[in-house]
Parts: C-alpha cells; structure tokens; sequence
C-alpha cells in the first residue's frame, strides 16, 4: 500500500476562535506551530500523530462528511458536551457490532462523529 497512514483532516470554518473554543477548550485537543500562511487557521494534535486543519473559509453544505474522534467514554463525551450545551445525539451501536457512536456538530455545523470501540 502506498499509504501509510492519515497524517490529518482540515475542516473549513468560518471563526477560528470560535472553533477553538469547541476543538481545543471543551474537546482537549492541544495546538501545535502552524506555518505563517496568508490565511487564517490553527492546527490540533488529535492524538497518534494525527492532526486536526481549520481553516478560515467558506463552510461547506453538509453532504454527510464528517470527522469521526475514537475516544475512551462515550458516555463521559456525550455528558461533556451537554453541559456546554451542545445538541448530540444519544450513544447507539455501529449496526450489529458492539462499537458505539454519537454525533454533534461544531460551531459551523461540521458533522463530527465520537466512536468508542468495543471493549
């Protein structure tokens, strides 16, 4: 295979502020050096070596593209981003598996997905 793994994922959003708020403050994703573009954005570590891009652009229409975070808890996920009253969907199986997975929006309405793998 010629690739060997995924290095990161840029979403466009319309507040990079505002967007950090969501990703780095209430998510804990930590920023790391972003070169000086002639654009605003901010880069994330999403854990692993991963990266999450913003960019300051037009936000696209949602057509079921999202990005999708493993995590630990669901639970404890879900329960976080309620009290920061964030609308998310209750926890549901990954068809008949035993992963399961909720869904929120960010600030701009990016579809992002929170899977917890089975135990």
């Amino acid at each position: 295979m010629l690739v060997a793994d995924i290095h990161h994922v840029s979403l466009n959003v319309s507040d990079v502020n505002r967007s950090l708020g969501f990703y780095r403050d209430l998510l804990g994703l930590s920023e790391v050096p972003r070169p000086d573009f002639d654009f605003a954005g901010a880069w994330l570590d999403a854990g692993s070596g991963r990266q999450i891009h913003l960019i300051e652009a037009d936000v696209p229409n949602d057509l079921g593209q999202h990005v999708a975070f493993r995590v630990g808890s669901l639970d404890r996920v879900i329960g976080r981003l309620r009290d920061a009253g964030v609308d998310v969907t209750d926890p549901r199986p990954v068809g008949d598996t035993e992963i399961r997975q909720a869904f929120a929006a960010d600030p701009d309405g990016n579809r992002v997905e929170f899977t917890q793998p089975s135990a």
